[in-house]
């Protein structure tokens, strides 16, 4: 039998095989990526302990990672950190909650409805032109110096993003899956539910997560304002003092409440979206 008939027919030819995704370097098991990565903290961290000893940074300047360390191990051991931590804790998820649901009510509003959007659109747009952060003497004139101010920030803050990404996600779904919610004899309320929403909550836990960044941004602001614990007094006080290594620890603290909030929104953006399939696990 010829060669052209064992590939089965005249002029056939075989089937390419798939070429393999590249992979990711490894030596003995290690992901030289990762490690890189890990590597190149760690030399940041050497070279600014280093300096430290050397008497190049001075203390006052910036304090060395190894007191850092110390002072928040200090600091978690007398119970001054954990107390001032569930103080900011509270401020924060009290004015995340005031201000996603604000935000999210007044999307649904000027998504759904024209005249909705008249009436709500226009002024949450000028509003958040304002530096939010410039309203602090306005709003201690309001609210006194009390804790409703600072909590007032934080909502506000955290209210724009929520209300820009889930308005443009509501207006933003696909004509097409509209016209075939309609074939299949859902009501206006069945489209709202089954289409509209769903097709809106991408943008709407994009908008979370930037509200998340936005309300510890407003936090730190906020505990500026005659504050008499939290992390922001923490900061202060430090300041007072000429304390480099409180302030940082209070800095770290700040970093990872982001962190960990970012991370539960994607945790939960992966559940909720599981029905994506261009969706990115992992």
């Amino acid at each position: 039998m010829s060669d052209t008939h064992a590939l089965g027919g005249r002029g056939a030819v075989a089937p390419a095989r798939p070429v393999p995704a590249p992979r990711r370097p490894r030596f003995r098991g290690l992901d030289l990526s990762r490690t890189r990565r890990f590597a190149s903290s760690a030399v940041i961290l050497l070279l600014w302990q280093g300096a430290s000893m050397a008497g190049l940074i001075a203390p006052r300047t910036l304090a060395a990672p190894t007191t850092i360390v110390a002072t928040a191990w200090e600091l978690v051991l007398s119970g001054e950190l954990p107390h001032h931590l569930l103080v900011s804790l509270g401020r924060v998820a009290t004015g995340l909650s005031i201000g996603v649901s604000s935000g999210v009510a007044l999307a649904l509003i000027a998504g759904l409805s024209r005249r909705g959007e008249e009436i709500v659109d226009a002024p949450m747009q000028m509003l958040r032109t304002l530096p939010f952060l410039a309203l602090v003497p306005l709003f201690i004139l309001w609210f006194g110096i009390g804790e409703t101010p600072k909590i007032a920030l934080v909502s506000l803050g955290s209210a724009f993003p929520v209300y820009l990404t889930l308005f443009a996600g509501i207006r933003g779904t696909d004509p097409k899956l509209m016209e075939a919610g309609r074939v299949f004899g859902l009501d206006r309320a069945g489209l709202i539910r089954h289409v509209v929403l769903p097709g809106a909550l991408p943008s709407g836990l994009v908008g979370l997560r930037y509200a998340l960044g936005s309300a510890l941004l407003s936090l730190v602001i906020a505990e500026q304002i005659n504050a008499t614990a939290g992390i922001g007094f923490l900061i202060n006080d430090a300041r007072d003092f000429l304390r480099t290594d409180v302030i940082v620890v209070g800095l770290l603290v700040y970093a990872l409440l982001g962190l960990g909030a970012d991370a539960l929104v994607r945790g939960f953006e992966r559940r909720a979206l599981a029905w994506r399939p261009n969706l990115i696990k992992g």
